[in-house]
């Protein structure tokens, strides 16, 4: 019985100490895996249409579809952690997106680099993490109005970047 313990120990802290060395270090580099548009499309546009929702209607109300497992659900309002915490939850997304933008070696679909090094990027990055902020310290309050509010914001900080770098009449033309 003492030789299995043992054993088992020995195995165990083995494992652990296995665990530990592969984990990353915080000084490790950050990667990117993803271009811009990939970045906007699965994080920071689904999460912005979350937020938007409050305006048109009361997330409160929002009910799992009948039939679906909540803990299944695509849509975060019908998740199990939705309603208004899932508007909470996409405007820190929002807000933690930010650093996601500001990773280097970003680049736009067409391939050129994102256009870090211009004083409007940093601006309008920061714009994104303040609007994604505001939106959850709204959403904590439960009030639409507040969200309809935050909404302006939260679409204008999107709109700097948008209009400077991406709204081009060609893809290729992106980041320029």
């Amino acid at each position: 019985m003492l030789r299995t313990g043992l054993t088992l120990f020995v195995v165990l802290a083995a494992c652990g100490v296995s665990a530990l060395a592969q984990e990353p270090s915080a000084n490790e580099a950050q990667q990117v895996q993803a271009n811009m548009n990939q970045l906007m499309r699965g994080v920071l546009y689904p999460a912005a249409n979350v937020v938007f929702f409050a305006q048109a209607d009361d997330p409160g109300t929002v009910k799992p579809i009948p039939g679906n497992d909540p803990a299944m659900a695509t849509d975060p309002l019908t998740s199990t952690y939705g309603g208004w915490q899932a508007i909470e939850n996409a405007a820190m997304a929002l807000a933690e997106s930010a650093n996601l933008l500001l990773i280097p070696g970003r680049a736009c679909s067409n391939g050129v680099p994102a256009p870090m090094k211009d004083p409007d990027w940093s601006k309008f990055v920061r714009e994104v993490r303040s609007a994604g902020m505001n939106a959850y310290k709204a959403a904590q309050t439960r009030n639409q109005d507040k969200m309809i509010e935050i909404s302006e914001e939260l679409s204008t900080a999107c709109a700097g970047c948008h209009l400077k770098w991406r709204n081009r009449r060609t893809p290729a033309d992106r980041c320029k």
